[in-house]
């Protein structure tokens, strides 16, 4: 019936071969967003301090206490790539440790607190101390950040990448870093990545000084996880005891009332061509059934229909809409 994606990619499921067969596929688009903020502002700081190669040379057994090359975060600017959910929690948490915010975002969103839009992606790279990227794996956004927009960056700047390991190419990010042009970089996502735990793994990062590597953990917390888990698992309890689509990321959404005990649900997914809704109301009322509520949504290939009836007749009711050829999937509950 249902697929349920525990985390905010679909990657791993094929959105279009589920829609076909009336399976529908849910995920978790706003669980983690805290958790990916914090980490990101928790780099932002330990870039600035230079605290991981610090740290490092003491695992090292060397004691290296200096100031050179450590900043306070206070007055500088931040530039967020993709100002969603996850990019707005971000701009929100810098004011507070007092950074300046810029962003740039394809599509018009409002700016937070004292964050302001950037007019372009250039110039918002141009403009930022540090540039985090918070935009969605796409033929859009892949190689986003490439040697010529890492050149526009300020002399000793910092990137940030804790959205999709595509965005960025880590060569030329490496380049920057070996040359002395950027100050840092920390990265969590990478664009192969090991499938278990202990798998090794290869990058041209690795090494370098002032970079922070992480094995795409940014969302990867108890509470998280914990989130994603009611998220999901609710979302796909109310599609199988409800026919509630809202959120799903491949069909139609529909949002449906519950069920009133004195009556059964008719769910009918079928191809979005004409003349179909007729067929089910036609199908219905041969039955002699009384419709009570009903309910459409459809997109560009396909079309989900709900039909509350009188309690008693939806095993008849089945079976003649089964009988429509543009009948992809029929369910009832009662």
């Amino acid at each position: 019936w249902a697929i349920g994606c525990f985390c905010i990619g679909t990657n791993q499921v094929d959105l279009g071969a589920a829609a076909d067969r009336g399976i529908a596929v849910f995920n978790a688009p706003f669980a983690n967003t805290r958790s990916v903020a914090e980490v990101t502002i928790a780099e932002i700081v330990a870039l600035h301090r230079r605290l991981f190669d610090r740290s490092a040379a003491l695992h090292g057994g060397r004691w290296k206490k200096s100031a050179s090359g450590a900043h306070e975060v206070r007055g500088r600017t931040l530039g967020i790539v993709g100002y969603g959910r996850i990019g707005s929690q971000v701009s929100v948490l810098a004011e507070a440790i007092g950074m300046r915010v810029i962003h740039f975002d394809v599509s018009d969103v409002l700016s937070l607190g004292n964050a302001s839009a950037a007019s372009s992606l250039d110039d918002l790279l141009r403009e930022s101390d540090v540039v985090s990227l918070h935009v969605p794996e796409s033929s859009r956004t892949s190689g986003l950040i490439g040697a010529r927009e890492l050149a526009l960056m300020k002399p000793g700047a910092m990137l940030i990448n804790n959205a999709r390991g595509s965005v960025v190419d880590l060569d030329a990010l490496a380049d920057a870093l070996r040359e002395g042009r950027l100050g840092g970089a920390a990265v969590d996502v990478f664009p192969t990545e090991p499938v278990e735990n202990d798998a090794e793994f290869s990058c041209p990062l690795a090494g370098l000084e002032n970079v922070i590597l992480t094995p795409h953990i940014g969302g990867s917390t108890i509470e998280a996880q914990r989130s994603i888990a009611d998220d999901v698992s609710s979302k796909l309890a109310r599609f199988m005891n409800n026919g509630s689509t809202i959120t799903a990321v491949n069909m139609p959404e529909v949002d449906l009332p519950v069920l009133h005990p004195k009556q059964d649900r008719i769910l009918h997914y079928h191809r979005n061509v004409p003349g179909v809704l007729g067929k089910i109301n036609s199908a219905i009322a041969e039955t002699g059934v009384n419709i009570s509520a009903e309910y459409l949504q459809s997109n560009a290939r396909h079309s989900y229909v709900i039909v509350d009836v009188n309690a008693g007749q939806d095993l008849a009711i089945r079976d003649r809409l089964r009988e429509i050829p543009e009948t992809i999937r029929v369910r009832t509950i009662r």
